[in-house]
């Protein structure tokens, strides 16, 4: 039996994929052959203005049948998918009138948008900037990259944007103040971040983003008090917000009162006792506080499980493993030694990269460190990274990166590595990380170990800190928590594993291809003999020993993690060997891990 393959266009038109929004723009019938559907379009356009959707519908359907090109149509069409809820049938269509207007600077926002709230920030942060070309004076397109930077933790670019739109519309607007006071937090400027917020709520006092802002900034700061009094403040007008539950939990959490905390997070239930993946996740947290570590792990499970659903993201094995195979199979040591390296800049403060997976203790280091005078922070800076994207432009290359390098034998292009290191330290200086009498700062973007040969090239004299950890310890607090680094490995406890191996052994190949300024340190030796773990590291970096480096706790920067409430107490044991709690529900990874379990000098107990 012969059956049609023909799908329905996902616009929701009810036309097939091939004659509506799949359609080859070379298969589009000429301009004059579709002059009789302009007073259609029109018809349409007046009947959605006065509310007959139906009608302005199946006009626009009776066009798109014909022309699929035509941008009015297609627009009425998005309001009306918009208006019914119809997110993927309205993503559709933007995505389609984008396509064949590039410069409609409308649409292109409602795109960036869209893709902002899925958290696909990487196509927002695309559309976005395409937007700011469009129309540089465009108040709203600012606001759209101030808020794309701001979650993709590049926040001073973001303050930029916000306050270009301050400057091109002149006013005070309440939600573009407390999105700035939440940048400014992200930051760690929080007096700064407080005053936007004060302003914002005085002018604005009932808006639950802004007052929710402002409360995780103080619980963020550590006034828990000031932090309770705006949620007592917004019970009485948000009666029942899952959003104030689940930062009140947050709160008592950090105050330890875990029973109530728990409580709230049971009450943020929805109506069919469901929790959202951010509540199961945080009652995971709290169960594990209290000892009830199978309850915890449930909550976790169904929390990544839920997040995967939601979100539609999951590891995206097949590019993680080809990069990760180009890796290795360019930096080896007969190419390496034919490789130029940058000069070391002596004008400027110098790099300190802290390497790791996430959750193996980056952030304690980083704390560690930047206590100390002559250090800065950096946080995590995207800039390796960056410098993977732009390497093939900036070295006139036909390759992408790595095999881009390979540019680096041709003479016009033996200082390329400086002006890629030049690149990456304009950046630094532009995203404020350098402070007065810093002679170095800190980078610690989570799995730079895995563009080590790169680094190396760039930075040859830089200090390299691999922070270790048990694999095991790793997984269970990366079950835990949410994040997106690593190809999305984290929304399975099976691909973080599978992830962590291929990192590893990739650090292991680095090490045998190259030398490297490398120094391993455990993140166990450091909370079983503190000062030794700091000497050592300062001694290795080139700097003096300083005390104020075993009171990290007292750093009043705000880190910018998931560990950001772990590095404001003093150095404790209980996440070490974390993972004998949850020893049977690790069991299917460990044939995964061991191997590196053994190779690190660690054991299962």
């Amino acid at each position: 039996m012969n059956v049609a393959v023909s799908t329905l266009c996902p616009c929701g038109s009810g036309l097939r994929a091939v004659r509506c929004c799949n359609l080859q723009l070379q298969s589009m019938p000429p301009p004059e052959a579709t002059q009789h559907l302009v007073p259609l379009v029109e018809r349409a356009i007046q009947a959605h203005r006065q509310g007959a959707a139906e009608t302005a519908e199946r006009l626009c359907l009776d066009v798109l049948e014909l022309a699929p090109d035509r941008p009015g149509a297609l627009s009425v069409l998005y309001d009306i998918r918009k208006s019914q809820g119809n997110a993927r049938a309205a993503e559709a269509l933007i995505r389609r009138i984008v396509a064949l207007d590039p410069n409609n600077l409308v649409a292109t926002n409602e795109l960036t948008l869209i893709l902002l709230g899925k958290g696909s920030l990487a196509e927002a942060e695309y559309h976005a900037r395409n937007a700011v070309r469009i129309a540089p004076e465009n108040p709203q397109a600012h606001n759209l990259m101030g808020m794309i930077m701001t979650e993709a933790n590049r926040p001073q670019i973001g303050e930029y944007h916000y306050r270009r739109v301050l400057e091109l519309t002149g006013q005070r607007d309440p939600i573009l103040l407390a999105n700035l006071a939440w940048n400014l937090k992200n930051q760690g400027r929080m007096p700064e971040a407080r005053t936007l917020y004060e302003e914002s709520v005085a002018a604005a006092p009932d808006i639950r983003q802004t007052l929710l802002g402002f409360a995780r900034l103080e619980e963020a700061d550590r006034h828990f008090d000031a932090a309770a009094d705006i949620l007592d403040r917004m019970d009485t007008r948000f009666p029942n917000d899952q959003g104030l539950r689940l930062t009140r939990a947050v709160l008592l959490g950090r105050m330890r009162r875990y029973g109530e905390a728990l409580q709230l997070i049971d009450a943020s239930a929805d109506g069919e006792g469901r929790l959202g993946p951010n509540e199961l996740l945080e009652k995971g947290r709290l169960l594990d506080q209290v000892g009830r570590y199978d309850d915890a792990w449930t909550a976790f499970a169904e929390g990544k499980r839920l997040a995967r659903e939601l979100s539609g993201q999951a590891y995206v094995d097949a590019e993680a493993r080809q990069q990760i195979d180009r890796l290795r199979g360019f930096f080896t040591s007969g190419r390496l030694r034919l490789m130029p390296r940058a000069n070391v800049r002596s004008d400027v403060p110098q790099p300190i990269f802290i390497l790791g997976f996430p959750r193996s203790g980056t952030t304690l280091v980083e704390q560690t460190l930047s206590a100390h005078p002559r250090i800065a922070a950096g946080d995590e800076l995207p800039l390796i990274h960056e410098i993977t994207a732009i390497m093939p432009r900036m070295l006139a290359s036909p390759l992408g990166y790595p095999e881009a390098l390979a540019e680096l034998w041709m003479g016009d292009q033996r200082e390329g590595l400086d002006n890629l290191r030049d690149y990456y330290l304009q950046k630094v200086r532009q995203m404020g990380v350098l402070r007065d009498g810093a002679a170095r700062f800190t980078d610690k973007m989570p799995l730079n170990e895995a563009h080590l040969g790169l680094i190396a090239l760039l930075f040859p004299e830089a200090p390299l800190i691999h922070v270790l950890r048990h694999p095991l310890d790793i997984m269970v607090s990366a079950f835990a928590n949410q994040f997106t680094h690593g190809f999305f490995c984290a929304y399975d406890l099976e691909t973080a594993a599978r992830h962590y191996v291929r990192v590893m052994d990739l650090v292991q190949h680095y090490r045998g291809e190259m030398t490297l300024r490398y120094l391993p340190v455990r993140y166990e030796d450091i909370v079983a003999d503190q000062e030794a773990s700091v000497r050592t590291m300062l001694s290795f970096i080139g700097e003096d020993f300083d005390r104020a480096c075993l009171t990290f706790h007292r750093n009043r920067r705000y880190a910018r993690t998931a560990s950001y409430a772990q590095v404001t107490e003093p150095l404790y044991q209980r996440s070490v060997h974390r993972y004998r709690h949850y020893r049977r529900h690790l069991e299917p990874v460990l044939p995964i891990l061991r191997p590196v379990i053994e190779r690190l000098g660690y054991t299962v107990d």
